[in-house]
């Protein structure tokens, strides 16, 4: 973890290292820096100089000790990145893991793109740690075989050192000796990487690096963070997130508060808090007192009336329009032809509220200048997104403000949006000194970046013989890489730029003939809230349609709901597959479905008001499917609508498990959120804001209607795709279709009440 006020300036001429990766993951160079030892003699135990260290790359370095220190850019959150990560590179470079660190770093350029989210992290790390471990590797081996005296190819290299015969020289020596050794960028890219047979690390359980420290409490989250002399800061936040201007603010209540110091009235550049009047206390206490007895004038933004009802009624709208939004590429987007021939099809819509996120740790952050260079002390899952805003916000340069890296005490999203270091950096430098800014769960919940409510619309076409023709999709939300990081949007066939992360997951591979898929951003959710990531992101509404409406599509044609889907999941043309991350296509997803129903017992008989729910997806993009099934198996009280879950069966195929136990911990977790935002977790908007603003309210999945999890994961030598968010998407429709098994009630909209459940029940 960093420590308070040492600031790292940022990265100058990186040819000591001479290794650059590019944001998308691209090797463009490799090199080895040489050791200040440069003598070719073995050195004795007499001669050991510990500080010595080869840099084989920015990702990793290795000591005189040869313990390995891997740098980790990914948000550690409590999902283990870094013991996922730092085992890809100590596999590859073979060492003992008791050999290896790892270290969080701040931000700065030279990380390039810095964000944890997208379930990325091991897909997008794999390549990159692989080939820098393999490397590292080839470069001690070769160094090695020179102190040996042998060629390096009567060598090996194993358990941290470099072995011919019975005789060996360790990696800490090596380094020891100096190292001088380059790659070109082809070299590297030619670089082998060990037979899956010869892994060691990758696949095998492990001592997870980052729990120590949270057991023993010496972790640091960013509601950790102090400094000398910093005060606090709670914000009075104005009825509307945009447009609300200040026209007075009383403090003469705040000034009987003890320790109360002064209100300040933000002026954010950025606009990414308008309106906001800041109270500034000695003690987090006297801030948050204080901020209560604030009298504050607004003159409110043109959306304080708008509530959830508008905003799905606005969605329903532009659906309707017909030609607005972003038509996705699916080969053959002539659906009105299709439909236009045949007398059987058939529509639905579906609907999701509002979703807050409610991590554990509420947002926070400290602020303040330092020689210079603004630091930022916060826990953040997107340094390279928040990082411009700030600049923007402080009118000064990008590369004079860091990020200071802390554990995040639960994020799914929400710190993606770093908007909350903007009020502090703000309010540090209107008041120049140390101010950390912490909110209150209320704070929170208003300032969160909610998961958009969504509508969405479903059409098939049948021919006569009820086989699927033509299929179209149309879903209209807020959009959060909209507002937040518009660069991420790709053009549609249309020439409509789209948010891939609010409609992805609906361009599935099933093949329905012809396919079209609309996207639509709904500007009245725009104008009302920043859109947020929330984990699963666009999968967590594009699935729950079209996996409810597949069940329906089935009962339709008189077919079983798992059949049914078998027979669309072909892995022809463009659902066939590709190297490397989704060879196999859409057979891969009809394995983990045929799988899933099997172990959960399909097809036998269950007792009255129980039933069997499927639903099957490929996670989070087509470019990294992770292709996951689950079973529900619910019961269903027809008196009352209560629905209790009783069992659900997932199979995951995420390619090559990198970390076992963080992978099974990550799907159980997901399946967990899923089954919260089907039936527990929701909000709606009232005048402009969330109704919902503390958890005796909002209330999510508690431990007592915690299920039992049958969750299995395939045995797979293919390159690992992500698993924190895939199995979240399944779960809603899977359920709500084990409701229609269980009772003939079919619902259209999460989270799912005993009431509307009851509603649905045909007398």
């Amino acid at each position: 973890m960093a420590r308070l006020g040492d600031v790292r300036p940022p990265a100058g001429n990186l040819t000591r290292r001479r290794f650059l990766i590019a944001a998308s993951g691209t090797l463009a160079a490799f090199g080895f820096a040489t050791s200040a030892i440069g003598s070719m003699e073995l050195p004795s135990g007499g001669e050991f100089v510990p500080e010595q260290t080869f840099e084989p790359t920015i990702w990793y370095s290795i000591d005189g000790n040869g313990v390995v220190e891997v740098n980790i850019i990914r948000a550690e959150m409590g999902q283990h990145v870094g013991t996922s990560l730092a085992r890809i590179i100590a596999d590859e470079l073979e060492v003992s893991w008791d050999q290896v660190r790892i270290t969080h770093v701040d931000s700065a350029a030279k990380w390039g793109l810095m964000v944890t989210g997208g379930s990325w992290s091991v897909s997008q790390t794999w390549p990159v740690f692989s080939k820098a471990g393999a490397a590292g590797r080839q470069a001690l081996l070769e160094r090695g075989a020179e102190l040996l005296g042998v060629p390096a190819t009567e060598c090996l290299a194993r358990a941290g050192k470099v072995v011919s015969g019975n005789r060996n020289v360790d990696y800490g020596m090596i380094v020891r000796s100096g190292i001088s050794r380059t790659f070109t960028s082809e070299e590297l890219a030619a670089m082998p990487t060990k037979p899956v047979e010869d892994r060691r690390l990758i696949g095998r359980p492990v001592a997870a690096l980052d729990v120590p420290p949270k057991l023993d409490g010496s972790a640091r989250y960013g509601i950790d963070a102090r400094v000398d002399g910093m005060v606090y800061a709670r914000p009075v936040i104005p009825p509307t997130r945009y447009g609300s201007k200040v026209v007075a603010v009383d403090e003469s209540d705040a000034r009987n508060v003890k320790g109360y110091i002064r209100a300040v009235v933000l002026d954010d550049p950025s606009e990414t808090v308008p309106g906001w009047v800041m109270a500034i206390g000695e003690t987090y206490v006297a801030a948050m007192r204080a901020a209560d007895q604030l009298r504050v004038t607004w003159n409110a933004g043109p959306t304080s009336n708008v509530s959830e009802k508008d905003l799905q009624d606005h969605a329903l709208a532009l659906i309707a329009e017909g030609k607005v939004g972003s038509i996705l590429d699916t080969v053959d987007t002539n659906t009105e032809a299709v439909f236009g021939t045949t007398d059987h099809k058939m529509e639905r819509t579906y609907t999701n509220a509002t979703a807050l996120h409610f991590q554990l740790e509420p947002t926070n952050a400290l602020a303040f200048e330092k020689d210079g260079i603004f630091e930022i002390h916060t826990g953040n899952q997107w340094q390279s997104l928040i990082l411009p805003t700030l600049a923007k916000a402080l009118g000064r340069p990008e590369e004079t403000i860091v990020l200071k890296t802390y554990m995040l005490g639960g994020g799914f999203g929400r710190r993606l949006n770093g908007d909350y270091a903007v009020p502090a950096a703000l309010t540090a430098k209107a008041l120049n000194t140390p101010v950390k800014m912490i909110l209150t769960r209320e704070d929170d919940c208003r300032f969160d970046s909610v998961r958009s409510p969504a509508v969405q619309t479903v059409r098939m076409a049948f021919d006569s013989n009820k086989k699927v023709v033509a299929m179209e999709h149309d879903a209209a939300a807020g959009w959060p890489t909209e507002v937040l990081a518009p660069s991420f949007m790709p053009k549609g066939a249309n020439g409509v730029p789209y948010d891939p992360f609010s409609i992805n997951g609906a361009d599935h591979w099933y093949e329905v003939g012809a396919q079209k898929v609309r996207a639509i951003s709904n500007d009245l959710a725009r104008a009302t809230f920043r859109p947020g990531w929330l984990r699963s992101v666009g999968p967590g509404w594009t699935n729950w349609a079209l996996e409810s409406f597949m069940d329906e599509a089935a009962h339709e044609v008189g077919a079983d709901p798992v059949e049914f889907r078998l027979g669309l999941l072909k892995g022809t043309g463009r659902n066939a597959g590709s190297a490397p991350n989704s060879i196999g296509g859409a057979l891969r997803q009809a394995h983990v479905l045929r799988t899933a129903a099997e172990r959960a017992g399909w097809g036998n008989p269950l007792p009255d008001g129980h039933g069997l729910g499927v639903a099957t997806s490929f996670g989070q993009e087509r470019e990294m499917p992770t292709w996951v099934a689950c079973v529900a198996h619910v019961s269903v009280d027809r008196a009352t609508g209560n629905v209790k879950v009783e069992r659900l069966t997932s199979v995951i195929d995420a390619g090559t498990i990198v970390d076992p136990g963080g992978a099974l911990a990550q799907a159980e977790g997901a399946t967990l959120w899923g089954m919260s935002l089907a039936l527990f977790e929701g909000t709606r908007f009232e005048n402009g804001q969330v109704a919902d603003r503390n958890l005796d309210t909002y209330t999510p999945l508690r431990i007592a209607d915690t299920p039992h999890l049958d969750i299995s994961f395939v045995d797979s030598r293919e390159a690992p795709t992500g698993l924190g968010e895939p199995p979240t998407t399944v779960v809603g429709p899977a359920i709500a279709n084990a409701i229609f098994a269980a009772s003939g009630a079919r619902l259209r909209h999460i989270p799912i009440t005993a009431n509307a459940v009851k509603e649905a029940i045909q007398p």
